[in-house]
């Protein structure tokens, strides 16, 4: 499947420009307010007290800030952060490598944590409860565990499928947050703040069609950004107008709610295909050759934010708006459904 310029994904050219452009502290954060205001009590009581923060996890959809927020931790802890990812964790050695070299009060960023395995989080219960590292020296009946100290450190923790994590690490964080998508105005906030960094002149109308479109996501805020000034570059002055950031979108074939190619085949497929639903993902994957996980994961959650979608005991439906957004007249069997 080609890269989608909506995908709240991360892509590797995106890395170094999301680095310069990352909030640094709490301050700098745009939205995700209750968010910012509850871990920075949980800072400002840790430093009051002298002692480490407390673990932290992290869940949302992607492309939401939880790398950037690991990282506003550290800052205000002023302490090292230490970045790895559940895939990158295949033993349980490699995890008992990275907690041995931890030192006090440090922060420990883990990616994608649902995706650690069993073994590896039996090494990291303890550490994360009891400040302790359990190492088996031998095999069979001669088999000894050796129990190591550690330092008190952080663990920051980030999933987008925190269904998928085990109730046992869930219960061992501390504090839980989930960041939600970012309203229109912080969306604006966060493009004017963006444009700025990258010394790149935009009207309010540009701001607007920009936020408008980035499905709430800063990430694909940036990324849209990005390809604006690119024609801006080239097919204006440099400037980012209303007018350039429309053409922009067009090309992009990016529409004015921020849906690409793909969420409007699969809201096309639930309504054309399957009468509107319920329908199984599943099914819905399979009538437009893309995997399930990808329409769950990346394009149900704006679909559903948008009330394009809901998702039923017996499948996946299409609403009144979603007809609508496509321009296709609401089936009379649904409105009547409705009124009973």
């Amino acid at each position: 499947m080609p890269e989608r310029m909506v995908s709240p994904q991360s892509r590797a050219q995106d890395t170094a420009l999301d680095r310069a452009l990352r909030p640094q502290k709490l301050n700098d954060l745009i939205g995700q307010d209750r968010v910012k205001e509850n871990l920075s009590l949980l800072i400002q009581a840790a430093q009051a007290r002298s002692e480490p923060l407390d673990h932290v996890l992290l869940y949302g959809p992607p492309g939401l800030g939880k790398t950037t927020l690991a990282h506003v931790i550290a800052n205000e802890m002023q302490v090292p952060i230490r970045v790895t990812a559940g895939p990158a964790i295949e033993k349980s050695g490699d995890l008992a490598a990275i907690l041995s070299n931890m030192r006090q009060s440090e922060v420990l960023f883990i990616d994608e944590v649902h995706r650690l395995g069993r073994a590896v989080e039996e090494i990291l219960y303890p550490a994360m409860e009891d400040h302790a590292l359990d190492i088996i020296i031998g095999k069979g009946p001669s088999a000894r565990s050796i129990r190591l100290k550690l330092p008190h450190f952080t663990i920051v923790g980030a999933t987008t499928r925190l269904a998928l994590m085990t109730a046992p690490l869930r219960a061992r964080f501390g504090a839980t947050f989930r960041l939600d998508f970012y309203d229109l105005p912080a969306m604006e906030a966060i493009v004017r703040r963006d444009a700025r960094l990258l010394a790149l002149p935009i009207d309010d109308g540009g701001v607007t069609q920009v936020a408008n479109r980035a499905r709430g996501t800063p990430r694909v805020a940036i990324r849209l950004l990005r390809r604006v000034r690119d024609y801006a570059q080239v097919r204006g002055d440099g400037s980012v107008t209303q007018d350039i950031a429309v053409q922009t979108m067009k090309l992009l074939d990016v529409d004015d709610l921020g849906l690409d190619d793909l969420d409007r085949r699969v809201l096309r497929a639930i309504i054309d295909k399957f009468g509107g639903g319920p329908v199984g993902l599943d099914t819905i994957a399979a009538s437009i050759s893309e995997e399930p996980d990808t329409i769950e994961d990346v394009v149900e959650p704006y679909l559903l934010q948008l009330g394009f979608l809901d998702r039923t005991p017996r499948g996946r439906t299409a609403t009144r708006r979603g007809y609508e957004h496509l321009d296709i007249a609401y089936p009379e069997r649904l409105e009547q459904a409705a009124l009973l």
